[in-house]
């Protein structure tokens, strides 16, 4: 995580509304989710490259937007850049010419499917991992992308440099800091990390809360 969308820990942003809302408030909503699901289905990018699409907003944009306008602006941006459309053909809202990538279109009978089946980013690495179970850790700092200067990466600010124990680990994963840019999926394994809450936040709400994140191993240093 990068930039304006980083906020857990901080202040000023006022209350969190748990107030029930309905999936979708506008009817357009639900437009914008299939249309992203459908464009995902292209193939032209990862999931890991769409969350940096929304990261790379500009702030003014992304302190206004709601949510399904940070979704459909961020996937306006990835339709442009990998070729799909042209910004031409964004502002007419029609083809200019046929797409090369016509016979990938997600079809409706085969929405279920493709939902059912996700997109798994567990994958097979011989290396055993370098942390168990009960082993203390600490976070690296800052928490930056070590191959893009501002890229993407899973790593929170609030948990920068904090120390935690490992709760579990849960084999290789496709690493986002390297796959959001197209550096390949570098997989390492991924753990769940838990801290006590007065580590992160230094006066929790209540003590013994605690807070567990899922983080990659580069992300980590015996503590």
């Amino acid at each position: 995580m990068t930039r304006v969308h980083d906020m857990g820990g901080r202040f000023g942003d006022g209350p969190v509304d748990t107030a029930p809302e309905p999936v979708f408030k506008e009817d357009w909503h639900a437009r914008a989710l299939a249309v992203t699901l459908a464009a995902g289905a292209l193939g032209q990018w990862s999931l890991d490259t769409s969350r940096h699409a929304r990261e790379r907003l500009s702030p003014a944009d992304y302190a206004r937007f709601s949510y399904f306008e940070k979704w459909i602006s961020a996937l306006a941006d990835l339709l442009e850049e990998t070729g799909v459309v042209t910004r031409a053909e964004l502002a007419s809202g029609r083809a200019d010419r046929p797409s090369p990538l016509a016979g990938r279109a997600l079809k409706a009978d085969k929405v279920a499917g493709v939902l059912a089946k996700g997109g798994p980013a567990d994958r097979p690495v011989n290396a055993a991992p370098r942390f168990q179970p009960g082993d203390t850790v600490r976070t690296r700092r800052p928490a930056r992308n070590s191959f893009v200067d501002g890229g993407h990466t899973r790593l929170p600010a609030y948990a920068a440099g904090a120390v935690g124990r490992v709760l579990s680990c849960h084999g290789a994963h496709v690493l986002p800091d390297a796959n959001a840019h197209g550096l390949g999926e570098a997989p390492e394994p991924l753990y769940t990390i838990v801290f006590d809450a007065a580590e992160l936040w230094g006066a929790p709400e209540r003590a013994g809360d605690e807070v567990t994140c899922d983080l990659w191993e580069s992300y980590l240093r015996p503590a």
